[in-house]
């Protein structure tokens, strides 16, 4: 039958005779098979060199066929529960289902619901059966992808208080390259909301003609009107993701173009930007959920005065009129990293450097900023709040006051008092943003500030690399809607979970993955065929004692099909904070590899039983023929 099939289905292809390579590629295409250019013209070359010139017969293209889609980690699987080698019965594929994927709750409806959907030729289906060709399209569907199907969408409980909730968030959004001489671009914000961020930062400064503009102060980045960043916003702000989204304003703007921000915003966004409490209550106790602040949009900024002020303030017509509110000369959210250039040579006198001036001197530096009250008006539950100490925000601090605070300066409170960093993001939003000595906007790990519950952890969306691939892969979760409930032990004000002392909140796993093989890995860019030498790392972040790092072998000179089937164990302490990477490397030399792609997911997130790992590309795109096979179990 398959081979009936498969004649039906390339005939008219062939009928004015054989296909050239280009053919090729459009009949794979309407197969709808994947495939990489240098590896089909690989293993068309190998076909036609077995006679002369350069075109196929319908048998080569068979030949070409299997080569890449037939593959016999696959047949093994397929022939261990085919009755006779060549079908698998609906009864043989639950027991599939079960035994060896641990789908423990798969029944005939399962089954059947794979076979119709994946089963290419009708006769088989219609006998409730699956062929070898329905196997294979089903083991390279999403459905046996190694990240949960059940997280592909929202899935857990979105009333809790918005500081319950890790929030995608982005720093310097406006970049698309390095902080220094680098293009602002609008792009920055399309490609951050599509990416699911419900953070943006937006540094505003005054600009001609009364238009703010956005842009790196005291740089030579390129300027962009404020305006039009808000005309993006408003159209992709909500197409990725239903939950609130958050606009960090950097706000460097005088009083008068601070009301003509507040113009911009209200009129733009209208309905989406939330400018007073919801209900029209101010609960003081505790912040709204994501659920409650659908498709809307906050304002974080400094704020004059109390959320009771501004509402008295509704009635009335505020424009032109300011008020100050204190700013010091240190490290702050206002001043996130901006480092003036003549300065940036000098490090001793940096901003925020806390060995250029004594405590006391520091104390008296206070400079006010005016905030025009439109603009202050606008915030509601995202009011930048200075930090000053975790006793201080435990005695002053508001629910709907958050912090900024400098990676330096957040590395060394998770360090020396990770329990009341801990115990101050139970209860308050905090952001953490890279240092502003980052010229080239390099990333710091994210990991270890989510591990003391911060819920803004602001990277450079614009570089790729590790710490990028940690922040994509944890907010896959959740049906990448941008908010990921944070573990119970981050959410309880009462916690003495710390990342150095996990004692009572541990839930060991023991996790085991037998790496199997890959297929159609991106050859080295050293090859000038479709050769690499692969090699795989799988590696663990999460809390410092489930920090791990496996190396399987090297395959020789095979990027189409490498084999290895080695085994890694691991045990994990904290299965709720760990990320798992696999990355895919060539091997150059003894000291130096070459990237070929990599998959991040949560430990959480793991799929059970035979499964293929999609493989992402160092600048974040999906490798659409490439893939890892492995079989994963954990208990």
């Amino acid at each position: 039958m398959s081979h009936t099939w498969f004649w039906n289905l390339i005939q008219n292809d062939f009928k004015t005779g054989n296909i050239d390579l280009e053919g090729c590629m459009r009949l794979l295409e309407k197969m709808q098979i994947n495939f990489d250019e240098d590896h089909l013209k690989h293993v068309f070359k190998k076909t036609i060199d077995k006679h002369s010139g350069d075109i196929i017969s319908m048998d080569d293209f068979k030949a070409i066929y299997r080569a890449l889609v037939h593959r016999p980690e696959f047949e093994e699987l397929f022939k261990a529960y085919s009755t006779d080698g060549n079908i698998l019965p609906d009864g043989q594929l639950l027991k599939f289902l079960a035994k060896e994927q641990f789908q423990t709750e798969a029944n005939e409806t399962t089954a059947l619901e794979i076979i119709m959907k994946y089963e290419p030729i009708d006769e088989v289906r219609k006998k409730r059966q699956m062929s070898f060709e329905g196997f294979i399209r089903y083991m390279n569907s999403d459905e046996c992808s190694i990240f949960k199907s059940q997280h592909r969408t929202v899935y857990q409980d979105m009333t809790h208080p918005l500081c319950d909730y890790f929030i995608s968030s982005s720093h310097n959004t406006y970049l698309i390259a390095d902080q220094l001489m680098g293009p602002s671009h609008l792009w920055g914000y399309t490609s951050a909301l599509l990416k699911g961020c419900r953070c943006l930062e937006i540094d505003c400064w005054d600009g001609n003609n009364n238009e703010p503009i956005v842009y790196h102060g005291h740089t030579l980045t390129s300027k962009i009107p404020f305006r039009s960043v808000i005309h993006v916003i408003d159209k992709y702000a909500f197409m990725s993701s239903a939950y609130p989204l958050v606009l960090s304003l950097e706000n460097h703007c005088s009083p008068k173009q601070q009301e003509v921000m507040a113009d911009c915003l209200k009129t733009i966004l209208g309905d989406k930007l939330l400018s007073t409490p919801i209900g029209g209550e101010v609960d003081m106790t505790r912040l709204p959920s994501p659920e409650a602040l659908k498709f809307k949009v906050l304002i974080k900024n400094k704020k004059v005065g109390t959320l009771e002020q501004s509402l008295l303030r509704m009635e009335e017509d505020c424009r032109g009129e300011a008020e100050e509110v204190s700013d010091s000369d240190s490290e702050d959210e206002d001043t996130d990293d901006t480092l003036p250039l003549q300065r940036s040579r000098s490090p001793t006198k940096r901003k925020g450097d806390r060995r250029s001036s004594p405590p006391p001197q520091k104390k008296t530096k206070v400079k006010r900023a005016k905030i025009a009250l439109a603009l202050s008006d606008l915030v509601v539950y995202t009011k930048s709040q200075k930090f000053v100490s975790f006793e201080h925000s435990l005695q002053h601090q508001q629910c709907y006051e958050n912090n900024s605070i400098g990676e330096t300066q957040a590395r060394k409170l998770a360090r020396v008092s990770a329990k009341q960093f801990i115990s101050h993001t139970t209860r308050f939003i905090t952001r953490i943003y890279p240092k502003g000595t980052r010229m080239s906007s390099s990333n710091y790990n994210p990991q270890e500030f989510w591990n003391v519950g911060c819920q803004m952890v602001a990277l450079n969306f614009q570089t790729p690399g590790t710490q990028m691939e940690l922040q994509d892969g944890k907010f896959l979760d959740n049906g990448g809607c941008g908010y990921v409930l944070k573990p119970e032990f981050l959410r309880d004000r009462n916690t003495a979970f710390t990342p150095r002392n996990v004692g009572p909140y541990s839930k060991p796993m023991s996790l085991s993955i037998r790496l199997i093989s890959g297929h159609q890995l991106p050859p080295s860019a050293m090859s000038k065929t479709n050769k690499a030498d692969p090699m795989v790392q799988i590696e663990i972040y999460g809390v410092p004692e489930d920090q791990a790092r496996k190396k399987s072998s090297v395959v020789k000179s095979n990027a189409l099909c490498p084999k290895w089937n080695e085994t890694f164990s691991f045990n994990i302490q904290v299965p709720e904070l760990a990320m798992i990477r696999f990355c895919v490397e060539d091997e150059v030399s003894l000291v130096s590899n070459e990237f070929l792609g990599q998959y991040t997911l949560p430990v959480t997130s793991l799929n059970t039983g035979y499964r293929n790992i999609p493989l992402i590309s160092k600048d974040g795109i999906k490798l659409e023929s490439a893939s890892l096979f492995a079989h994963v179990w954990y208990y």
